[in-house]
């Protein structure tokens, strides 16, 4: 089950991010995290923009509203969302964690 936990005005969890894939997917989870592949190359930055850009989009949420709060140059992250509630935030990822 992914480990969420509220942070302020946020969500908070954690993703591991697999760049260069073959395509942009959630792969399941992996120790606890949300294990994403992205297109992506891990250079000037692009993955991570590219990784806020997919959660925003499979959430439903503005771009905006994801935050990298920490692991940057980690393919480990801690995400925030703002916007959303627990249960769906729950609800629009278990389509892709069956």
């Amino acid at each position: 089950m992914l480990a969420i936990h509220r942070s302020a005005d946020k969500l908070c969890f954690q993703v591991r991010v697999q760049p260069r894939a073959s395509k942009d997917e959630v792969a399941g989870l992996l120790q606890g995290a949300l294990k994403i592949r992205l297109t992506s190359p891990p250079v000037d930055n692009r993955a991570n923009r590219h990784l806020t850009k997919f959660l925003a989009s499979i959430l439903g949420v503005p771009g905006a509203s994801i935050k990298i709060l920490s692991g940057e140059k980690s393919r480990l992250k801690t995400i925030g969302v703002e916007g959303l509630e627990e249960s769906k935030l729950r609800q629009r990822l278990a389509q892709y964690l069956v």
